[in-house]
């Protein structure tokens, strides 16, 4: 059993063909998928789609990405309510792609960090080119909060420093890519038991499918690919990364 914990099967990519995607997921011993909310209309769409499938679960939050055009995290708190909700976010910072907001990134982010110490949530956190300042707006919250580095793309000390603070580090499928050695030396030094396994669907398609939509299934990819790594069983990296999403997440009396 496996658990995509990041998938975006909310965006329009799988609107046509959801039951299918779900379908070969299953097949592939992807048993649950969580699928993340980055702004409003997403939000209401992940909690939609967890409401109609028992396989998945949903987080609401507001993406960095976003936070120009929908910044008001208080229209996220009544969510938390839901059964299926797990985590806000995806949140975090995001200064590759935008740097003059950099002020507003930072305010929306303080007030998810703040919403998911008080609601006792764990957040799933983007960073691109802003490790280390959403790595300094956590640290005085250090035992206070709780999430994951959502696909991690930084380096071996960074990971060390995510883990030290009591957060997960998120493997996709750029683990595959013949041109990674880094997010490969970060696998094999970090103890599988800060490891959680996504897709990023529809991004981050891991080989042999890069190029192609990417889906909650080649989440399996991912999997025999830390087992490759770090010398294991498979049904171990299973095992122990389905033990960590549902430590992580609380998921409602464990996953059959």
């Amino acid at each position: 059993m496996i658990i995509d914990t990041h998938a975006h099967l909310n965006m329009e990519d799988y609107d046509q063909d959801l039951e299918e995607v779900l379908g070969r997921a299953l097949k592939r011993d992807v048993s649950h998928v969580i699928v993340i909310g980055m702004h409003d209309p997403s939000n209401q769409k992940a909690i939609e789609l967890a409401d109609a499938h028992d396989m998945l679960y949903a987080t609401v939050g507001i993406h960095p990405g976003y936070v120009d055009e929908d910044h008001d995290v208080s229209r996220i708190i009544p969510l938390f309510k839901h059964p299926k909700v797990v985590a806000i976010g995806e949140c975090g910072l995001d200064f590759y792609w935008k740097d003059d907001n950099k002020e507003l990134q930072k305010r929306v982010f303080q007030q998810q960090i703040e919403l998911a110490e008080l609601h006792d949530l764990p957040l799933v956190i983007h960073t691109r080119s802003s490790f280390q300042e959403a790595y300094d707006m956590l640290l005085p919250y250090k035992g206070k909060v709780r999430g994951v580095f959502h696909c991690f793309s930084s380096d071996l000390n960074d990971a060390k420093k995510a883990i030290e603070l009591g957060f997960m580090i998120g493997i996709d499928g750029p683990i595959t890519y013949k041109n990674n050695a880094t997010l490969k030396e970060i696998v094999e030094a970090i103890d599988l038991s800060h490891l959680l396994v996504e897709t990023d669907s529809p991004y981050l398609t891991p080989i042999p499918y890069r190029g192609k939509r990417n889906e909650p299934g080649n989440t399996r990819y991912v999997v025999e690919k830390i087992a490759e790594i770090k010398k294991m069983d498979v049904l171990e990296v299973e095992r122990m990364t389905t033990d960590n999403a549902q430590r992580l997440f609380r998921l409602e009396g464990g996953l059959v």
